[in-house]
């Protein structure tokens, strides 16, 4: 149900969001923040996405890597025990070379210690929940801003919008709002239009100016949480030491110290490094295959690094709006069709863009993407500041 002009998200409510200290928590009220920001634009500007209703999914995607959902068994399992075996064979044979004495099984455990798979999810998620919170804080307060001085206005009134946009940094990002302020005026151009496809032009552009500025703000902690499964030789080296002298930091620093300054790791650095390569190839498949994909009501899952499939909506068939024809001519090489969208790698800007203005004309009539992303006893313990039960 579409929520009352009221229960529009206010600026204060999304600050109180964005306060949250528990990344998790605060995961979950921006997805349903998002999801009431955007059905409140489409009260006013009918069924078509806005850029709200896909950053509710987008944000409900991110949970699950906030959340560590089973990542670090993941990898466990994707290892597997043949190539663990493999592995380990190599790893013993390296370590008596430094002088450790400990049973297979116990340099099993210490690999796996070493790895610090859980610390490496860890640093993931804190970068996703960081990329989270900080589109949130911006781009959440600024629609909420744009309805509370836009939308109640039941005519075209230029100087509200014009104050609103007075409120905006000037220059490209990731610094500066000048996508915003563009996207915005489309926004307000769309509540007014009165043929249906000029409408949808006007949103989609908006969209499309929106995502531009967020995914740009976004790069770096993109590209942190893709590589974050990853530790540094040394410190798996170090972390191997710290194992085998548990009660003994110091101890276990020194004798690092010793061992590097004797040359005695030369040759145990090249195993490690192998089999780092390995581990991070493993880890950063499972991390791109969660950052990497994006569930859409119905219980539809997108691959991005595969190209999207279905038709565009009639309105965005013939592209007449002449902004919007020059922007897809810079960001989509592959124009009028979802071929080449697929993602290979989410770390590069170009590429994620190119997949995202396919996503966003691909889904602009979708209907379903309005569905709630939580259950009404979700919504409910949300409401009341509880984390929720089930499936999130």
């Amino acid at each position: 149900m579409v929520p009352p002009m009221s229960n529009f998200p206010t600026v204060s409510e999304i600050a109180h969001i964005a306060d949250l200290p528990d990344p998790a928590m605060r995961n979950l009220q921006i997805t349903l923040c998002y999801h009431r920001l955007g059905l409140a634009l489409a009260e006013r500007t009918g069924r078509e996405a806005n850029w709200c209703v896909f950053a509710t999914w987008a944000s409900k995607q991110a949970g699950q890597t906030i959340r560590k959902e089973d990542l670090a068994r993941s990898l466990e399992a994707a290892l597997g025990d043949a190539d663990r075996i493999r592995a380990v064979e190599k790893f013993i044979a390296g370590v008596r070379r430094i002088g450790v004495r400990l049973k297979t099984r116990k340099l099993v455990e210490l690999l796996w210690q070493a790895l610090d798979p859980e610390g490496a999810f860890t640093r993931s998620s804190k970068a996703v929940a960081r990329g989270n919170l900080k589109v949130f804080a911006e781009i959440a307060h600024e629609f909420a801003r744009f309805y509370a001085a836009c939308l109640p206005a039941e005519r075209f009134d230029g100087g509200s919008l014009n104050a609103f946009l007075d409120g905006l940094r000037s220059g490209p990002p990731p610094d500066g709002q000048d996508h915003l302020r563009k996207a915005f005026r489309c926004y307000f151009e769309a509540l007014f239009a009165t043929d249906p496809a000029g409408r949808s032009q006007f949103l989609f552009l908006a969209n499309l100016l929106v995502g531009l500025h967020e995914q740009t703000r976004l790069q770096p902690e993109i590209v942190e949480a893709l590589e974050a499964p990853v530790i540094s030789p040394r410190t798996f080296v170090q972390n191997l030491l710290q194992a085998y002298y548990p009660d003994k930091p110091w101890l276990a620093n020194a004798v690092h110290i010793i061992l590097r300054a004797a040359g005695r790791l030369v040759g145990f650095d090249a195993f490690v490094d192998a089999y780092l390569a390995g581990a991070r190839r493993q880890a950063q498949n499972l991390t791109t295959r969660s950052l990497m994909s994006i569930e859409l009501p119905p219980g539809v899952r997108l691959r991005l690094g595969q190209d999207l499939t279905g038709d565009f909506p009639p309105a965005l068939q013939r592209i007449t709006n002449v902004e919007l024809a020059e922007l897809l001519a810079e960001i989509d090489p592959t124009p009028d069709s979802r071929s080449e969208s697929g993602a290979v790698y989410w770390g590069d800007l170009p590429d994620r863009i190119h997949f995202i203005a396919d996503l966003f004309r691909s889904r602009h009539a979708a209907a379903e993407l309005f569905a709630p992303p939580f259950d009404p006893d979700q919504i409910a313990a949300l409401g009341d500041g509880r984390l929720p039960a089930g499936r999130l």
